[in-house]
């Protein structure tokens, strides 16, 4: 497989001697970075920018023809969106301060340093991304519109809120950088980071793995590989998941339950972009795409100290948070049709009329299983169906189970105590409170009695009589 490019657009070094331009290729090669041109005759850099996007300039003052002092203030003037460093031998506070102030992003002093050349490189093609993802995001804002929509095809919704991520995950696809997406089970976090992958154009290919439970051996023969003769069993050299990315993107699921030593491995692999299979102590290197994946608050996790803080803010380069299924319930009608088609494909039946009540009943419930536990939900019931309309009896037995059970959701509780209503000052009568909540559950339910009675836990002759008690 061919080796991907980094940078996006290449790196330019104008230096008249030779070794200097060797020099700075040899440091960012080291560093991943691959995408060079290479300027000796400083005569030619404004022509090759006229014909060449660039996302760097390293820039040397002091060359025959025209100076880097010259240099300078023409490429601020015609090309402001690169940034330029100075790479000069003149240590001279006053030459460093005017090349500042005319618009050098940075300023680095000959013999250079190979981590500080690096770390302003890095920082130089950090701000020409998030420029360029900026610029997108709010391109697609204000037109409202999706460039490849069909990136997201698997995914089922009408929400004003979900179309508000799509437009972000284009906007930041083509980076590099790692991408972190949170949310509930069942929302569809892997479908998200799919759709990352293929906004991207990467040649790899997507590998997932979910790294729940995996002891940290597992992880790093899992990840990584081994050598041959590594442990007992290994009679063979094989590569990882990561090596089976190379060039396309890995997804780790369930990162928040990734042990501590583990974590020190991953964040090794994102900080120096290598990493070292079982038994080898020679470091391969690795160009592929991070994204991970969680239903857990990794701010939490950090504060008990089972989640690393650097690792933490390597991964969060890029966040993407997928709200529940109770957040975005303008989706029921369109996944109710969707699930009940896939699952009459599924098994071979004719799909069955959903009664016009089934949406309104389902959006009296919280779903704490979100999109998953809907299409087992509507799994359940077409395989159970014969004909005529689809019942609505196994998705009253379903809710009607599941509200039974207390609910330890952090979602559904008020924000300062583990109760289900937050109360006033002044606590309301019996009367009151039952009056309210009957209130609630009709308005919940477009007026179904029957509905109602099952969110509040009692019969429909229950509530028909407290309704009758309440016109009196």
């Amino acid at each position: 497989m061919t080796e991907s490019t980094y940078t996006r657009l290449p790196v330019m070094f104008v230096d008249d001697e030779e070794q200097a331009l060797k020099s700075f290729e040899m440091a960012l090669r080291s560093a991943s970075m691959n995408n060079f041109i290479s300027c000796q005759d400083s005569r030619q850099v404004m022509p090759q920018l006229y014909g060449q996007d660039i996302e760097v300039i390293l820039l040397d003052l002091r060359m025959p023809h025209i100076s880097g002092d010259e240099l300078l203030p023409m490429i601020t003037a015609d090309y402001p969106e690169i940034p330029i460093i100075i790479v000069t031998g003149e240590d001279d506070v006053e030459t460093a301060v005017k090349c500042m102030k005319q618009g050098a992003f940075d300023y680095i002093v000959k013999p250079v340093e190979r981590s500080r050349l690096i770390g302003a490189t890095r920082r130089a093609v950090e701000i020409r991304e998030l420029q360029r993802e900026n610029q997108l995001l709010k391109a697609q804002v204000l037109s409202d519109k999706l460039t490849r929509p069909e990136a997201f095809s698997e995914i089922v919704t009408i929400s004003a809120g979900m179309r508000a991520i799509f437009q972000y995950v284009e906007a930041i696809a083509a980076s590099p950088r790692p991408v972190l997406i949170t949310g509930e089970t069942g929302v569809g976090k892997e479908l998200v980071a799919k759709a990352v992958h293929t906004l991207s154009n990467r040649e790899g290919a997507f590998v997932p793995v979910n790294v729940a439970g995996l002891d940290d051996n597992v992880f790093a023969d899992t990840l990584f590989g081994h050598k041959k003769g590594a442990f007992t069993d290994a009679r063979e050299s094989r590569s990882g998941l990561v090596e089976q990315a190379s060039g396309g993107t890995l997804f780790l699921d369930e990162i928040g339950d990734l042990n501590t030593a583990s974590q020190v491995k991953l964040l090794r692999l994102l900080q120096e972009g290598e990493f070292f299979p079982l038994g080898s102590d020679v470091a391969k290197r690795s160009d592929a795409r991070i994204v991970v994946a969680t239903n857990q608050e990794l701010e939490t996790l950090q504060s008990s100290g089972e989640f690393r803080k650097d690792l933490y803010y390597r991964l969060c380069d890029h966040q993407i948070h997928i709200p529940p299924l109770r957040e975005r319930r303008e989706d029921l009608p369109v996944l109710v049709e969707h699930f009940l088609e896939k699952a009459s494909e599924a098994l071979a039946k004719k799909k069955p009329t959903p009664p016009e009540e089934l949406v309104i009943l389902l959006s009296t419930y919280h779903f704490p299983g979100n999109i998953r536990e809907l299409e087992s939900m509507i799994f359940d019931a077409v395989s159970n169906h014969k004909s005529g309309k689809l019942s609505m009896d196994l998705f009253k037995t379903h809710i009607s189970q599941k509200q039974s059970i207390p609910s330890t959701d952090a979602h559904q509780m008020a924000p300062d105590k583990n109760t289900l209503i937050a109360f006033s000052e002044k606590l309301p009568t019996l009367r009151q409170i039952e009056q309210l909540l009957i209130d609630e559950a009709m308005k919940r339910s477009n007026g179904n009695q029957s509905i109602a009675a099952l969110s509040l836990g009692i019969s429909r002759q229950a509530l028909n009589k407290r309704l009758k008690k309440t016109r009196q």
